[in-house]
């Protein structure tokens, strides 16, 4: 069942991301509290790296116990380990090198010098069963029940790797596939599916910059998700919009409070 989503605006890229970030630790430090560890799927993009940025240079991220958290990845280029295009290498950059991270609870997805060479759907579906691997059993799933899982909304509205119209974002029975032909490069890549990704409790759509406001007003407007797959990506218990004004600037005011801006 869908979640309406919520919009956060924020004045700028930099106070987004700083905001994201100080929410993020919040939720992380609330998660480990709760339930003893934390569950977090991570995105790349320029707004994904600038919250990752923001986290590493925030105080606060002392709170979080980084030995008791779950780092996953919602997609990845399909590039060799190390790759400076790859997601993980830019979040090893942004944060992840800096803090006392379990490095058996990194979850990086395949690279395509490893075991899978260049089977891409392999390793889709490897990742697919680690993913099985960690689910517990209250989870009723393939996949676990991420706390947070964040994603990048592109200009063209797409969210991990489900690009319109292409047959990732019609997936409704795996959780991981392998994407051939993607429209920006690299074109092979891996990615989680919307039944994954709507397993989480929250997710999060990050947006800033002008070029992203029509997607942005294109799938808050009740675009399908096969044509706007950031229509399709919602959390079991929030969906949260975290905009700049800029990506906001073709919404309707009504969809956001003004103490927001």
């Amino acid at each position: 069942m869908s979640t309406a989503p919520q919009l956060v605006v924020h004045r700028d890229k930099e106070l987004m991301a700083q905001a994201a970030a100080a929410r993020l630790i919040t939720r992380i430090v609330d998660a480990q509290a709760s339930r003893g560890s934390a569950s977090v799927v991570l995105t790349g993009g320029r707004n994904g790296n600038g919250l990752l940025a923001a986290l590493a240079a925030a105080p606060a991220r002392d709170a979080i116990d980084w030995s008791r958290l779950d780092l996953w990845w919602g997609d990845e280029r399909y590039l060799p380990e190390g790759d400076p295009e790859r997601n993980v290498t830019q979040a090893r950059e942004a944060l992840l090198d800096a803090v006392p991270l379990d490095p058996g609870r990194v979850h990086a997805m395949p690279a395509a010098d490893g075991p899978h060479g260049a089977d891409v759907d392999a390793a889709a579906a490897a990742y697919a069963e680690e993913l099985a691997a960690a689910a517990a059993p209250e989870n009723h799933g393939p996949v676990p029940v991420f706390d947070v899982l964040m994603l990048g909304v592109g200009p063209d509205t797409h969210v991990a790797s489900l690009f319109p119209e292409l047959p990732a974002v019609r997936e409704t029975e795996r959780t991981v596939v392998g994407v051939h032909g993607a429209p920006k490069p690299p074109p092979t890549r891996v990615t989680l599916t919307l039944p994954a990704i709507r397993a989480a409790r929250e997710v999060w759509l990050l947006a800033a910059g002008e070029d992203k406001a029509e997607a942005a007003e294109i799938a808050l407007s009740g675009a399908g998700e096969i044509q706007a797959p950031a229509a399709g990506a919602y959390g079991r218990t929030r969906t949260l919009w975290l905009l700049d004004a800029a990506a906001a600037s073709q919404l309707p005011r009504t969809l956001y409070p003004p103490a927001t801006a």
